[in-house]
């Protein structure tokens, strides 16, 4: 039963990412990846939000597993920031590499936080 949770969580998570991203992207004119940015900071404050939930008991553990396994793994992506900031920086956009790490680790971390105190203020 877990798996299946995890499964469909993903199915609807793996193409939101993929259509967020291209969503995003074309309404920028600039190689900074800002729809990969956009869906791994959207990810972090439903991961952040859906935490505090649980930790609160508001949520359960398959809702954790739906939407934070199976939602925000699939929707966010490591690899893919990795990727694109490699390539910045040997396309010569080594600026905006480094924005991109410090703004994504900054920007996911912060809205990790916002989500678990808005959890703890909706349910604490």
């Amino acid at each position: 039963m877990n798996w299946l949770l995890v499964v469909a969580g993903a199915a609807v998570g793996a193409p939101l990412r993929y259509l967020t991203d291209r969503y995003v992207q074309s309404r920028h004119d600039t190689v900074f990846p800002w729809g990969t940015f956009t869906v791994n900071v959207a990810g972090s404050l439903v991961l952040g939000l859906l935490t505090g939930a649980v930790a609160a008991g508001a949520a359960s553990s398959h809702a954790q597993l739906l939407l934070g396994t199976g939602l925000c793994g699939g929707l966010t992506t490591y690899s893919t920031f990795s990727y694109e900031t490699l390539r910045l920086a040997a396309d010569g956009a080594r600026g905006y590499a480094a924005a991109n790490c410090v703004a994504s680790v900054a920007a996911g971390l912060a809205a990790a936080f916002a989500g678990v105190a808005a959890a703890r203020a909706l349910w604490g």
